[in-house]
C-alpha cells in the first residue's frame, strides 16, 4: 500500500494517470506489473488496463445513458471476466449502493456517485488499484468504512494499492497501514 501525499497541483493524479498507462511520459521508462503500458499501443493498453488495473479518478465518470447496474456491468464487458457475483453483492453492500443498482446516474449524489466508480474499480478484483481522492465527498463514517474496504480488499485479493489524497482523514487512516510518498508541486 503506497499514500500519495501533497497538495494540489503536486502531480498525484498525473502519477496515477501515467501508472494507469493514460498518460505518456515525456521521458523515463516506466514499468507496472511488468508492462511498459506507454509502449503499448493505445488499444492493447486499453486492455491491459481492463485486465490488471482499477482506476478511480477524482471526477465520477459514469455514463448517463446507463443506470447505476449498467456502469457496473461495464467493467465485466471492458476487462472480459466473468462476474462474481458474490463479490459484487458484498461489495456493493459494504459501499451502501446495492438498493441503488436499478437508479438512473442523475438521481445520486456525488458521494453516491463516488462509491458506485469505486465499487467499477474493484468489481474485477484487480491486480493494482489505483485511487485518486477516495474521501473527497464523504461524510466521516463513509470514509472510514471506504478506507477499511481498500485496506480490506487490498489484502484480501494482493492487490496493490495506492491513494492520492490530501484529506487528513484518509492520511491518518492509512498511516500505519501504507507508505507515504510526499510529492511537491514545482513552481
Amino acid at each position: 500500500m503506497l499514500c500519495l501525499r501533497g497538495p494540489s497541483g503536486s502531480g498525484k493524479s498525473t502519477w496515477l494517470a501515467l501508472v494507469a498507462g493514460l498518460f505518456t511520459p515525456t521521458s523515463g521508462e516506466l514499468t507496472v506489473l511488468g508492462q511498459q503500458p506507454h509502449k503499448l499501443p493505445q488499444s492493447q493498453r486499453d486492455a491491459w488496463r481492463a485486465q490488471h488495473i482499477g482506476f478511480m479518478p477524482q471526477a465520477a465518470y459514469l455514463s448517463s445513458a446507463l443506470n447505476v447496474q449498467g456502469n457496473l456491468d461495464l467493467v465485466a464487458f471492458a476487462s472480459g471476466h466473468t462476474h462474481d457475483a458474490a463479490h459484487a453483492q458484498q461489495l456493493l453492500h459494504s459501499l451502501q449502493i446495492d438498493n441503488l443498482l436499478e437508479h438512473p446516474i442523475e438521481d445520486l449524489s456525488q458521494g453516491q456517485r463516488l462509491r458506485v466508480v469505486l465499487a467499477r474499480a474493484l468489481l474485477h478484483k484487480p491486480k493494482l488499484l489505483l485511487v485518486d481522492e477516495p474521501t473527497a465527498n464523504l461524510d466521516d463514517a463513509l470514509t472510514q468504512s471506504t478506507l477499511d474496504l481498500l485496506m480490506n480488499q487490498s489484502q484480501q485479493h494482493g492487490c496493490g494499492l495506492v491513494v492520492a489524497t490530501h484529506d487528513p482523514r484518509a492520511i491518518s487512516a492509512l498511516h500505519t497501514h501504507a507508505q507515504t510518498l510526499w510529492l511537491e508541486a514545482r513552481p
